[in-house]
């Protein structure tokens, strides 16, 4: 389940109101709450492409009875084409997937994004009011659906301070011990999926080749998620000699532990509506090496201009920027620990208010 659902039905529920929940599933903590009703949706062969008409039906049938009873109601996207509030999460029309597997798969992905991309207009043109993480998303929003501007409003996504709490060197030093990383080396992260081009790995691996083949470099690399891809980059990893230099981790729960344990986040994203990812990395206080495309960059103050990536695809500039990262990163970090602290007080339940509020505004 989203993670900024979760937060957006949990708030609600704790305010005592009937909350109904129409999905292919929800947290199990959701569940506990007595005044909370979860209508299972199927989703056949486990594929998205042939849920969605399910959820968007049983989807309508439930918001029609709860704007009949006086309720409120809430769509992602394309899920669901309702006279009502649409809250996205990504924007289907501002990037087209490209995946590197087989020729099934690609011409799998093309045929979904053509899908998603017609129901993503269809549903956000009927909605009342439209939602977005970011600036960067409520512009694409306006520039793919030609909705008036004044329908289409931000509220960034929210955080957990407890979860991804600010660390200090005694805390840093127990994490890399935990994982037995070395207390000598510095180790920067990677977090996304391997699937396919978006999260920027692949620049971020041609990146490092480069600098792993000065003996200066003494930064090591730790990738969390896994993908179709994950292998191929471990045996590429392997030919060119980086395995003790790129250590792929795989789907891990224990992303606090292993931000609190980085020196550094990287994230050469191509689209990024938002980046959760990044936004933890730095509540953690880590700098975070984002592409000033996604969403979050918006909230990078002047001080921390440095850290932001001009062009995904450009390799030579991740490079420099890495190295200028190295070489003087410590001068960010008071930028970095001011906008911790702005972050952290933006907590889920902050962001699920001003959710209802601009909804019953």
């Amino acid at each position: 389940m989203d993670r900024a659902n979760l937060a957006l039905a949990d708030w609600l529920a704790r305010q005592g109101g009937s909350v109904r929940l129409v999905a292919h599933r929800v947290a199990d903590s959701l569940l506990r709450y007595p005044n909370v009703r979860f209508v299972r949706v199927p989703k056949p062969a486990n594929a998205y492409l042939l849920g969605e008409p399910l959820l968007d039906a049983v989807g309508r049938f439930w918001a029609a009875r709860t704007l009949a009873q006086g309720g409120q109601v809430v769509a992602n996207g394309g899920n669901c084409e309702v006279p009502a509030a649409n809250w996205v999460h990504y924007v289907h029309g501002a990037h087209a997937p490209e995946p590197v597997e087989n020729p099934l798969r690609r011409l799998k992905g093309y045929v979904s994004h053509r899908v998603f991309l017609r129901r993503e207009q269809r549903a956000l043109r009927r909605a009342r009011i439209i939602l977005a993480n970011s600036e960067r998303t409520r512009q694409d929003l306006l520039a793919a659906t030609g909705v008036d501007a004044s329908r289409v409003h931000v509220v960034y996504l929210g955080g957990d301070p407890a979860r991804f709490a600010s660390t200090s060197p005694e805390l840093r030093r127990e994490a890399r011990a935990s994982l037995g990383w070395s207390a000598e080396r510095r180790v920067a992260l990677f977090v996304g999926a391997l699937g396919d081009r978006r999260k920027g790995f692949d620049t971020l691996f041609q990146a490092w080749a480069r600098l792993c083949s000065r003996p200066e470099w003494d930064v090591d690399l730790c990738v969390v998620g896994t993908g179709a891809q994950r292998e191929t980059w471990e045996r590429a990893a392997r030919e060119q000699g980086l395995d003790g230099r790129i250590r792929f981790l795989g789907f891990r729960e224990d992303v606090p532990r292993l931000l609190a344990a980085a020196d550094l986040l990287v994230s050469p994203t191509r689209y990024e509506s938002y980046g959760l990812g990044v936004h933890e990395a730095l509540c953690v206080g880590i700098p975070a090496l984002v592409s000033r495309s996604a969403g979050v960059a918006e909230r990078y103050p002047p001080s921390l201009q440095g850290l932001l990536l001009e062009d995904p695809e450009d390799v030579a500039e991740l490079v420099r920027r890495l190295e200028s990262w190295r070489a003087q990163g410590g001068e960010w970090m008071p930028g970095v620990a001011a906008l911790s602290s702005e972050l952290r007080a933006w907590t889920w339940d902050a962001m699920a208010a001003a959710v209802v509020a601009r909804l019953e505004a």
